[in-house]
Parts: structure tokens; C-alpha cells; sequence
């Protein structure tokens, strides 16, 4: 299959009544549970997954969870409730800031900070970034640090790998604490909890392990990012949630996904991903992309490197010897 520009198309009603049908099936005959629980971001991804959970089994049987936490963009919640209220969901707002602060999230992060820019102070703006020309060179990427007083310029400067993994580390509290809270009432309700990745995030390792990457279904988890937009158009959903360019909400400083992880914007990753998956060529890519050949192999190898660094995240744990069966 020849890679095009449109390659990423979708038959969105047809992907819908897929999809609705599995969930049906899965939450019924495999996990038997009475319902679904969503973490509602604002973002596309949950907002698509909550609209398919309530196409499937009805509104009544579906919870939204807000989970904002002190440095969350007020806009994120606004619209998680905007499409909330669309699809006529009950949701729960649960502040999630007391427990990042019991677990010293923000206090471990900054203190990290403080070991690179000693000025530091907790009112001050922060998020990592990767070198804007890392499709030019072979070096190995290196992420750095942005940071800004109130009021003041940003300053940028290059992390060492401890402090790279220690910010990293207590900033992964958040997912985790927000998917413990995802769990909490679906134990109280006997529900099931739908997780939201996308293809890009789930197969190139966007999530945080036994954090956002925990979940009892992932239905959208097949699906590009450019063909969620297209289910998101399709479904509905509010034009601010159809146009909205994909953030990690993780930091305080605005952070697009492929300035923290991904080598381009999704919809030029989607078609990177693509193409990987169906063979086509490296100077193909280039072609379609309008880049030298060289940061097409670059492309591809930043790609198959996340693959690998993926494994881990998507394992489940080891056992000496098998034990037991599924079912048991």
C-alpha cells in the first residue's frame, strides 16, 4: 500500500460500530463488570473514548472523573466538562493535589530542579524539551530544562541524567495517583476502566507504566492520532476539542507532546508510524513529508528506538515459573 497523504483515512462510522460492539462484548462476557470508568483530560483522546463508551452501553452507565491537580491548565477541565455535559455523563471532580503533595511530587521535582538552576523557586515555571534540530544530526538527543520566574524570560538549560530521571520520576506521581483514583471507583461501582492512548502513545511508549498506561480496555488503542481527530469530527464532539493541538498538561510552562517526546508534530508522526508499518521507504517519507532523506532515516530510527524503550513499559511482571491460568 502506496504511502499518500491520505493514507491515515478512516470510515468513521464504520470504526464506531466496531468499536461499540467490542466494548459491549468485552465489558459483558470477559470482564463482567456493570459499567465504565473514564478519566476525562480534555483532551481528544479521552474525549473520543467517553463518547464510543457511551455510544456502546448508555450514558447512565458511564462516570467521568475530573482529576485536576494545582498546576493543571484550567482549560483542561473546562473542556472535560464541556463534553461531559454533552454526552450526558455524571462525573466526579476529585482534586488530586493534597496526595501529589503527601507523595512530595512537587517537592521532589523542584529539588531536582534546584540541583541544575539553584535559583529555582517553587513559583517558578518549568517543563523539558528536546533539541529543536534533533532530525539534523546522529547525535544522541539530550533533553533540557525551561524555566521561568514569574514575570521573567525563559532559560534553558541541558539536564544531566539523574536529574533528567529524578524529574521525570516524581512528575510520573500524577498519572499514577489519577489512575488510583480511576480504580478507587471502579471498585466502588464494579466498573471497568477504559484507558486512552492512541497508537502513537501506546506503541511508542508515551505513558506512564501502572500510570495512564493501566487500564481494563484501551479502545482507541489502534487507531492514529490524525484518525482520532477524524472519530472526534465525526462523533461530534465540540469544535475546541476538534481543533485543539495535543499538550501533556504535566508541567506548568504550555508543552506540546512532540516538544517533550515525539520527533514531529502527530500528524507527520502518524504518517512516520504508517510507514514504518507498511514498508514503504525511507525516501518515500521524505517525499511525502518534504524532508531530506536523511532526517527520514532519523525519523525512522527515533521510531524504532521509542519501540524498544517501549517493551518494559508494556510488560507484565515475571515469574520464576509459570503459575496458575487466567482463569483461576
Amino acid at each position: 500500500m502506496p504511502l499518500t497523504q491520505n493514507s491515515l483515512e478512516i470510515d468513521a462510522a464504520a470504526e464506531t460500530s466496531r468499536i461499540t460492539e467490542a466494548l459491549r462484548q468485552q465489558l459483558g462476557s470477559v470482564l463482567r463488570r456493570r459499567g465504565f470508568i473514564i478519566g476525562m483530560s480534555g483532551g481528544v483522546d479521552s474525549s473520543v473514548c467517553a463518547a464510543l463508551a457511551v455510544r456502546a452501553i448508555g450514558a447512565k452507565h458511564v462516570l467521568g472523573l475530573f482529576l485536576p491537580e494545582r498546576e493543571s491548565d484550567p482549560d483542561s477541565l473546562s473542556l472535560a466538562k464541556l463534553v461531559a455535559g454533552q454526552l450526558g455523563i455524571d462525573c466526579i471532580t476529585e482534586d488530586i493535589a493534597p496526595v501529589l503533595d503527601g507523595a512530595g511530587c512537587y517537592r521532589r521535582r523542584n529539588e531536582a530542579i534546584r540541583k541544575v538552576v539553584p535559583e529555582f523557586r517553587d513559583d517558578w515555571g518549568c517543563k523539558l524539551v528536546l533539541p529543536p534540530d534533533r532530525l539534523d544530526s546522529d547525535r544522541i538527543n539530550v533533553t533540557y530544562l525551561v524555566v521561568q520566574p514569574p514575570g521573567g524570560e525563559m532559560r534553558k538549560v541541558r539536564l544531566p541524567a539523574a536529574e533528567y530521571r529524578a524529574i521525570v520520576a516524581a512528575s510520573n506521581f500524577k498519572q499514577r495517583v489519577r489512575k488510583t483514583m480511576d480504580y478507587f471507583h471502579a471498585d466502588r461501582l464494579h466498573r471497568a476502566v477504559i484507558g486512552t492512548p492512541n497508537r502513537l502513545e501506546f506503541e511508542l511508549g508515551f505513558f506512564v507504566k501502572l500510570g495512564d498506561g493501566a487500564a481494563d480496555l484501551k479502545p482507541i488503542a489502534h487507531l492514529y492520532k490524525t484518525q482520532v481527530y477524524a472519530m472526534a469530527r465525526w462523533l461530534g464532539l465540540p469544535e475546541d476539542i476538534c481543533t485543539a493541538e495535543p499538550t501533556t498538561d504535566t508541567y506548568t510552562l504550555p508543552q506540546g507532546q512532540d516538544e517533550f517526546y515525539f520527533a514531529l508534530p502527530y500528524r507527520r508522526m502518524d504518517l512516520a508510524l504508517w510507514s514504518i508499518d507498511h514498508g514503504a521507504s525511507g525516501a518515500r517519507l521524505a517525499s511525502v513529508l518534504e524532508v531530506a532523506e536523511s532526517q527520514a532515516r532519523r525519523i525512522h530510527l527515533d521510531v524504532e528506538a521509542k519501540r524498544r524503550a517501549s517493551r518494559y513499559l508494556h510488560a507484565t511482571a515475571e515469574t520464576i515459573e509459570p503459575i496458575g491460568c487466567a482463569d483461576a
